[in-house]
């Protein structure tokens, strides 16, 4: 199975008790195991990470560049003035689509902006967890 990185920026870890009117019930770990299945059935094998750390981030972008790993990236708050995120996903080798559980155009005026999503393959937002089902199916559908 061909390998992606699903890639979740800050205070994603905090799913389930962070702003639950806006981000939902289900818990981080739950998303781990929908994006792991739901990649299974399109032929992918995923491999789930969070931090809350933009370093940590930039790391794992480089090295899914270096080995030529499509990713789901969930940049989060980055999204909105992240040029660091932004220059390492601009490296990309492979295909990468932001994602977000709501629908960052329909919120607070500061997060109608992404710095991220002119160098993304795609954007997929506001389908909750599916936002990320989404991604991964397209991710299925493109060449690596």
């Amino acid at each position: 199975m061909r390998p992606v990185y699903v890639l979740n920026g800050p205070n994603l870890g905090r799913l389930g008790i962070r702003e639950p009117d806006v981000y939902g019930s289900q818990t981080f770990e739950d998303l781990v195991e929908l994006c792991r299945e739901a990649a299974r059935e399109v032929g992918l094998s995923a491999e789930v990470r969070q931090t809350d750390d933009e370093a940590e981030l930039i790391s794992w972008l480089h090295e899914a560049a270096d080995l030529r790993i499509s990713v789901v990236l969930n940049p989060a708050a980055f999204t909105h003035y992240s040029y660091a995120l932004r220059d390492a996903i601009a490296q990309r080798t492979a295909p990468l689509v932001e994602v977000h559980i709501s629908n960052p155009a329909a919120r607070e005026e500061f997060r109608h902006t992404s710095v991220v999503a002119a160098v993304a393959t795609g954007t997929i937002a506001g389908f909750g967890f599916q936002s990320y089902v989404l991604a991964l199916r397209a991710i299925a559908g493109m060449e690596a």
